[in-house]
């Protein structure tokens, strides 16, 4: 799934998102890293579930057609296995290659809690705990999953409601059905840094601490 990133993102758009994290982090103590990923999670089930969804009624359907030319007495289970066996590889490998329709059979509470797993994870793997006044914020975006999750650091979620980052969610989750995710990354990047900008600003000793962007390809 890695090549979903490339697809997502171009070169300029990326060295456009990089520049306005840093232009926008001149003004805010804060440390803002947008993080695009492929996907959250591998979800193997999915490809079991829709195989056997699409191979099952394909394969009652063939043995329908098929029996008769095999003769009287064609029709019976080993034939059918036969068939739904080719049919599930089949439908196995286009469900598991075919983002989409791999999508129908994962259902969104699964999708959430592997985003949110994740988002999480990448939070501390990533070492946004680890900034001096504790002010990062991971801008997490999943593609493959068509999600996005925003997580303040300590310092930051003591004065800012997470129901504040729902904004930022709408600005890039907009933008991906536009088809402008480059630019609405940028502009969610800026509105985080007018966010903390009023509970966080610049410091004179401050640096950069943490990465400007990261993606997993």
């Amino acid at each position: 799934m890695k090549d979903l990133v490339r697809k997502f993102i171009n070169e300029t758009e990326r060295a456009r998102i990089i520049d306005t994290v840093k232009k926008t982090e001149m003004s805010t103590a804060g440390e803002i890293v947008p993080m695009i990923v492929s996907a959250s999670g591998a979800y193997p089930l999915s490809a079991v579930i829709g195989a056997m969804a699409l191979s099952l009624p394909l394969a009652l359907i063939g043995l329908h057609f098929i029996g008769p030319l095999l003769g009287t007495g064609a029709r019976d289970l080993w034939v059918f296995l036969g068939i739904e066996t080719a049919l599930f590889v089949i439908s196995y490998i286009m469900v598991n290659n075919v983002f989409w329709i791999k999508r129908l059979f994962i259902s969104g509470k699964e999708i959430e809690e592997e985003v949110s797993r994740s988002a999480l994870e990448s939070f501390y793997k990533n070492g946004l705990h680890r900034t001096r006044d504790e002010t990062g914020v991971l801008i997490y975006i999943s593609i493959f999953e068509k999600t996005v999750w925003v997580l303040g650091d300590r310092g930051i979620n003591e004065k800012v409601s997470p129901e504040v980052w729902q904004e930022i969610v709408s600005i890039i989750t907009g933008g991906i059905k536009k088809n402008r995710q480059g630019d609405a990354i940028c502009r969610a990047i800026s509105r985080t840094g007018e966010i903390l900008h009023d509970h966080f600003p610049v410091r004179p000793d401050d640096r950069d601490e943490l990465p400007n962007i990261i993606t997993d390809k």
